[in-house]
């Protein structure tokens, strides 16, 4: 009599560091995703930025972490480095590869759904195309920088963003076109009034202030940082969310101040989210706490 085996889990992902050398022999900068296709979050001490950064990031830090921390920032052709003991655990407990298509020189056009399929198949010259779980990706030769949601269904992925690697894809690449590049430009212009930061205390609750030690507020903005870096969809809707978090429990007393705010709207934009969307979250959050 013959029993079935059960499939371990080291067993399934067993095959991602030998994808992601194979990958990364071919100039292609990779990373490991969670189960849920998120990036790993950040150790103890890069946790909230507290390192100051990769010496790639938009703000370039002196962070040289061994582990894969920042997400994007992360990714790496070095195969000393995808094989070393700091992210072999990493590995183990991963549930994908991904790629960062800006440090392959493309950008990566997110088809999101069926409608968004037929657009791009009507308007964009073809190029090479990677089927998704929902969609397709259509791949172009060129940089630019990553923006969500330039219209329904569409997101551009490139510099400061990753892409999870579904296989190589079919057909010739092209070069970016002008009309991709274009895409964040078209997005429609919304009227709201200009975000506002608190710079005066404001007594809530009575007068009383919820920071009994800066170490509360501090712990609340890493916090905030790290649930828009480790989103892996609805991206806008977690920056709102995050934000309508931060401004109900510290914009009401003064303590939260510009350099908090740009911390967050810098999390943001990493995500590929514009200044003005990051611009409107805010003042969104803002007018729905009535502040």
């Amino acid at each position: 009599m013959t029993h079935a085996l059960p499939i371990r889990r080291d067993a399934r992902t067993g095959l991602l560091l030998p994808t992601a050398l194979r990958l990364a022999a071919g100039g292609l900068p990779v990373m490991p995703l969670r189960a849920d296709k998120g990036p790993f979050g950040n150790c103890p001490d890069c946790t909230g930025n507290a390192c100051g950064g990769r010496p790639n990031m938009k703000s370039p830090g002196p962070c040289q972490c061994p582990r894969p921390c920042h997400a994007w920032a992360s990714a790496t052709t070095d195969p000393a480095v995808l094989s070393s003991a700091p992210w072999a655990a990493v590995w183990h407990h991963a549930g994908a590869v991904a790629y960062h298509p800006g440090g392959a020189r493309v950008t990566v056009v997110d088809l999101d759904h069926a409608a968004a399929v037929e657009w791009a198949r009507t308007t964009l010259p073809p190029t090479r195309t990677v089927v998704t779980t929902r969609g397709e990706h259509w791949i172009y030769r060129g940089t630019m920088r990553s923006v969500n949601g330039v219209r329904a269904g569409v997101d551009l992925k490139s510099i400061q963003s990753y892409v999870r690697w579904r296989g190589p894809g079919i057909g010739d690449m092209a070069a970016l076109p002008d009309l991709v590049r274009a895409l964040p430009m078209n997005e429609p212009a919304v009227a709201r009034p200009a975000a506002r930061v608190a710079t005066a205390a404001v007594p809530a609750r009575g007068g009383q202030c919820p920071h009994r030690s800066p170490a509360y507020l501090e712990r609340g903005i890493g916090m905030a940082e790290q649930r828009i870096t480790d989103a892996s969809s609805a991206v806008h809707a977690t920056v709102y969310r995050t934000f309508l978090a931060v401004l109900s429990a510290h914009g009401r007393c003064g303590c939260l101040t510009e350099a908090h705010i740009g911390r967050l709207f810098t999390a943001a934009q990493a995500k590929g989210e514009s200044p003005r969307h990051c611009t409107d979250a805010w003042t969104n959050a803002q007018t729905a706490l009535g502040m």
